[in-house]
């Protein structure tokens, strides 16, 4: 007879839906979406990554750590084409499908009070209720309208907007353990949407090449044999970059170099 396991270590170590990290006192915990936040809230779980939308929907109390840059749409109240309602208030009272009910219900209370709006809650496929016959309207997120559009439905009006977060239990036990994956996480973010860049200027234009590139905290100069020259380097986003080189140009900034750190951990601090 094997003797009983106590070690929660080992009795996650067999399970399917959890990883152990090797180099971090982490393990992961793989969950759908809906259920991070209450379990962030309120269970054996220190950290969770899971949308805003699903957050205010589960209506607990995490910590906000990071914006993560991803999954990002908007929750809308949707309605037929045909039906030709511009107003949100137009569906007080009526019937609404959603995956949101929380979040559904607290908009129609605070637009209507003395109309009671039927909000009915479906998993899935929720463009799908008017044309069905079970909804008179709808809350769901809207990432291009593609499937929205398909379905013969409009935006009425927008709800809130929503991506992926890191959020926290706020009475975590382990709250350095906490913010030192807060910290790699927002370092792996920083260098995934900057780039380093680096050009020599001449002292006199220094001031107008800061205000140009200005780096996270501040740039980082070096002095050229030719004293009348800087070398400049710090980091300026990916998304940018082409247009800081047009301008550093045409300030007469040359040797101008642009490289990505994507491999490289940057301190966020």
């Amino acid at each position: 007879m094997s003797e009983p396991v106590d070690d929660p270590a080992r009795q996650l170590q067999n399970r399917l839906d959890i990883a152990l990290a090797t180099n971090f006192d982490l393990a992961l915990v793989f969950l759908p979406a809906a259920d991070i936040a209450l379990y962030v809230a309120e269970g054996r779980v220190d950290l969770g990554i899971t949308g805003r939308d699903m957050v205010q929907e589960s209506n607990v109390d995490v910590q906000e750590l990071l914006q993560l840059g991803f999954g990002k749409c908007k929750l809308c109240v949707q309605a037929p084409i045909k039906s030709n309602i511009k107003n949100p208030k137009d569906l007080c009272g009526k019937r609404i499908v959603t995956s949101f009910p929380t979040l559904a219900a607290k908009y129609f209370k605070e637009l209507d009070p003395t109309k009671t709006t039927s909000i009915h809650y479906v998993s899935g496929s929720v463009e799908a209720a008017c044309a069905l016959g079970l909804a008179d309207g709808i809350v769901d997120l809207v990432e291009t309208g593609d499937t929205m559009r398909a379905a013969g439905l409009e935006v009425v009006s927008e709800i809130m907007t929503t991506e992926a977060l890191l959020v926290a239990n706020p009475h975590t036990a382990h709250k350095e353990l906490v913010d030192t994956f807060r910290k790699r996480i927002a370092g792996a973010l920083t260098a995934e949407r900057h780039v380093m860049i680096e050009y020599n200027v001449e002292r006199a234009r220094l001031a107008e090449a800061v205000k140009i590139t200005p780096g996270k905290k501040s740039p980082t100069l070096s002095p050229l044999d030719d004293a009348n020259w800087v070398a400049v380097k710090c980091l300026i986003l990916l998304s940018e970059s082409n247009t800081k080189m047009d301008q550093l140009e045409k300030i007469g900034a040359r040797d101008i170099l642009i490289y990505n750190i994507h491999n490289c951990r940057v301190s966020n601090e």
